[in-house]
């Protein structure tokens, strides 16, 4: 079963409390004296190995961005419905960032900006100095009645968000039951008086970054190397109608043809075109053409994703609103 009380919480962050070895979380109250909440990032895996994976955008560029202003959430937190289409995050389907990317880190190193407690510190001292800055903490939410906050005690009774990483990909044990799809955790902040986005996502080493589109638990007998094909361009807003005539380019990286037959291209609601018999050759592009009636390319922002014969993501890249908005130009991924 998927985690409960899914969503997101906004608002204003004040203090935080560094994670040790006797509490491995990264605390951080927000919203002091108006609907307050703590944060609880997991700074370490209960399952080996111990240093989690991290990825960090000091200038994130994302449609979500503009979907998260469009929600006009409230002060506090939001339920999502974890499902394609709105701002509930997938790490994995919603190409939020190059997954290759992510780096493991331990909670607590001896140098400076080497662990995870110095990573996560950057970014929340950014938002503490900086009065205008508002963060979006996605996870579980969770409030006990019983007592007040152990960590913030203005904070009665004790609420809070936690989950604050990767919710699918649990291999058959402990937290196999959390799996799912569009119920990942992650930070997103916003500087407006910087006119900049910054974005924080985490994940274990002993998740799979290959999982099922219903469950959300991992896929098996995955080959270690997944075909390098690339999205590289895209015409996501052609002159006139777009029906039909939106297109991609895709490059083959590899030494050898690919045949792309049976290939699908899918877009952010889940909206899928299956590529016909068409081969790629070797280090060279190939333009896809959209049917019109299967995945399409929002003006407004979006993400491609593309998947092979056995419906394995192959690359996933994502567009904004101000990407698509000269119309006739290709954008380029």
């Amino acid at each position: 079963m998927p985690i409960q009380n899914y969503g997101v919480l906004r608002g204003r962050v004040y203090e935080r409390i560094r994670a040790t070895s006797q509490s491995e979380h990264f605390q951080i109250l927000v919203n002091r004296g108006n609907n307050p909440h703590r944060i609880a990032i997991n700074t370490k895996s209960s399952e080996p190995p111990s240093e989690v994976l991290f990825y960090a955008n000091e200038n994130f560029r994302h449609e979500i961005t503009d979907a998260i202003q469009q929600a006009d959430l409230s002060i506090g937190f939001t339920h999502l419905p974890s499902q394609p289409g709105g701002i509930s995050l997938d790490l994995i389907r919603s190409n939020l960032f190059d997954l290759n990317e992510m780096v493991p880190l331990p909670s607590n190193a001896s140098g400076n900006n080497d662990d995870l407690n110095d990573r996560l510190d950057f970014y929340i001292q950014l938002a503490i100095q900086d009065e205008s800055a508002e963060i979006y903490a996605f996870g579980q939410h969770w409030e006990d009645e019983n007592k007040a906050d152990q960590y913030f005690h203005e904070i009665n009774p004790s609420t809070g968000i936690h989950d604050i990483h990767m919710n699918q990909g649990n291999k058959p044990g402990k937290y196999f039951k959390d799996n799912g799809i569009y119920q990942d955790g992650g930070i997103i902040i916003h500087y407006p008086s910087r006119n900049r986005w910054a974005a924080v996502f985490t994940a274990f080493q002993s998740q799979a970054f290959h999982t099922d589109d219903n469950t959300g638990n991992p896929l098996t007998d995955i080959p270690q190397q997944v075909t390098p094909v690339r999205i590289i361009a895209a015409m996501v807003n052609p002159e006139g109608g777009d029906q039909g005539i939106e297109y991609l380019i895709l490059l083959n990286k590899s030494r050898e043809a690919i045949d792309l037959t049976n290939w699908q291209i899918v877009d952010k609601f889940n909206k899928r075109d299956i590529i016909g018999s068409q081969v790629i050759p070797s280090g060279d592009t190939l333009r896809i053409t959209l049917t019109g009636n299967g995945a399409q390319l929002s003006n407004k922002g979006g993400s491609i994703t593309l998947l092979n014969e056995q419906g394995l993501k192959v690359d996933g890249v994502a567009y904004t609103k101000s990407d698509a908005s000269n119309e006739g130009e290709i954008v380029e991924l």
